[in-house]
């Protein structure tokens, strides 16, 4: 979340969109969309509002980056000021957003792309843009619905879609944490570009595992989620 003062020198880059779909497509959690103004790289984050009252927070693209039109994705904070309101969000409404921006770039190159929660997001936008060829996606929850967009990643990546699940268990979902699996992974090209997208504590946890493996640090990109 942007700091107070942040925010008064930050208030120019917001305009007024309408929302287009609001759908909970999860307990709890929920995809918002508005029409798409101006291009975008996979991967980057868009800060998001609903009035000037309180500082805009910043969520990451989830779409491709030729579909007309910017989504988000999104759980609600019960203690929260922003997303209780944007889960009632019909389609009309007004929010206050600005343009995408951030280096957390998706490209062609062979990668790793480690998530956990609705840190899938840039990598949902990546896979959405084309660029899903040599990855292998990692993506860490609690609980077995939690793994967004799974039917459609499961079809088009096969077995470089993993879901790791710590809390329930299932076929073809290896029980445990991200870092369990990784600790007993043994594939880790050194070449290979490291995208992780999550809480502080897992992006920590993971770039020190793969530091440790002998992933080079400049190979490995973090984007932390608040």
């Amino acid at each position: 979340m942007a700091k107070a003062e942040e925010y008064s020198r930050a208030d120019h880059e917001l305009f007024s969109v309408k929302v287009i779909d609001n759908v909970e497509i999860s307990a709890g959690v929920y995809l918002i969309s508005w029409k798409q103004n101006g291009a975008f790289i996979p991967g980057q984050v868009v800060k998001v509002a609903i009035d000037r009252l309180q500082p805009p927070r910043i969520y990451s693209v989830c779409c491709g980056n030729i579909d007309g039109k910017i989504n988000i994705l999104f759980n609600i904070k019960e203690d929260g000021y922003l997303t209780p309101k944007l889960a009632t969000a019909v389609p009309g409404d007004e929010l206050l957003v600005s343009q995408p921006y951030g280096s957390f770039h998706g490209d062609g190159s062979p990668a790793f792309w480690i998530a956990t929660g609705t840190g899938i997001a840039p990598f949902y936008s990546m896979f959405q843009s084309g660029l899903s060829d040599h990855k292998i996606l990692i993506h860490g929850a609690r609980y077995l619905n939690q793994f967004y967009f799974e039917e459609e990643l499961e079809w088009a990546m096969g077995k470089n879609y993993v879901r790791c699940c710590s809390l329930e268990t299932s076929c073809n979902v290896f029980h445990g944490r991200i870092t369990n699996y990784l600790l007993e992974a043994n594939h880790f090209p050194k070449d290979y570009k490291y995208y992780l997208c999550g809480k502080s504590l897992m992006v920590v946890e993971v770039r020190d595992l793969l530091i440790s493996k002998g992933i080079p640090y400049e190979n490995i990109f973090a984007e932390i989620y608040f």
